[in-house]
């Protein structure tokens, strides 16, 4: 089955060459089916000059900010296209075995056995777990509304503008995104046992002024989706949001906010 790999980058183009271009190329991606979308010309220049470019196919100028770059991509390109989505920083993907974390050597096969999974379960959105605490994973996968982290997901893509978060989400893009896919879709798969090894929150892409837009994304999400988003806080009291966990069919959620 064939699909791309889109990787957003914001001034980062080291980390990039040294993670997940290199994650990849161990994993059996093969270059030709990887892009780079970057915020401008500049960025564009800079990105040729640091990257190997026997590591990947084609640099994109798309647009300022990751909301807005993951509409860009989407749009860029075709309907019904497989995208796998990764991060610029990803070291590795591993998988619970016995309790532990094991390093996934296949990316190739994970990949192509999640688009026929999101095919067999009629779905369009697929993802993993968002930490790497082998205690909290569980085996197998789920489709219910669980978090599915912007870090590494997987698509077919639809040129739906239902489906792009709003503006306020700039740095929670991800959450409303696992919450429209799974409102138009009556689903979403998450593999609970498989996550990924990277740093959150690092210099560069959206890691910066994150205080006041988390703030902003919170209030948004929890107004706008007030039976399935949960307003928390982190000890330093960061503004963070939690999913209920929503089962059932749209028409169960748009009958509880009327």
């Amino acid at each position: 089955m064939d699909f791309i790999v889109a990787i957003p980058s914001y001034l980062r183009a080291s980390e990039l060459n040294e993670k997940t271009l290199i994650t990849l190329k161990n994993g059996g991606i093969s270059p030709e089916q990887i892009f780079i979308f970057v915020a401008n010309s500049t960025q564009e220049l800079t990105y040729k000059y640091i990257l190997n470019k026997n590591n990947y196919n084609k640099i994109i100028v798309g647009e300022l900010g990751i909301r807005n770059q993951r509409i860009f991509i989407s749009k860029y390109f075709p309907e019904n296209t497989n995208i796998v989505s990764c991060d610029d920083d990803i070291e590795s993907f591993q998988e619970l075995d016995n309790k532990i974390l094991k390093k996934i050597e296949n990316l190739n096969k994970l990949f192509i056995d999640t688009f026929e999974l999101l095919k067999k379960e009629k779905l369009y959105l697929a993802g993993f777990v968002g930490h790497h605490n082998p205690y909290w994973l569980k085996p197998g996968y789920t489709t219910n509304l669980k978090f599915i982290i912007g870090v590494c997901h997987l698509y077919i893509n639809r040129h739906d503008p239902n489906l792009y978060p709003g503006l306020e989400c700039q740095v929670k893009e991800d959450y409303e995104q696992s919450i429209l896919f799974y409102l138009k879709d009556d689903g979403i798969i998450r593999y609970n046992d498989i996550c990924f090894i990277t740093k959150y929150n690092a210099p560069g892409g959206v890691g910066q002024d994150r205080f006041e837009k988390n703030k902003i994304a919170q209030q948004y999400l929890c107004n706008k989706y007030p039976f399935i988003c949960i307003p928390k806080f982190k000890k330093n009291g960061m503004p963070e949001v939690s999913l209920s966990g929503f089962r059932g069919p749209m028409s169960k959620y748009l009958n509880n906010t009327t």
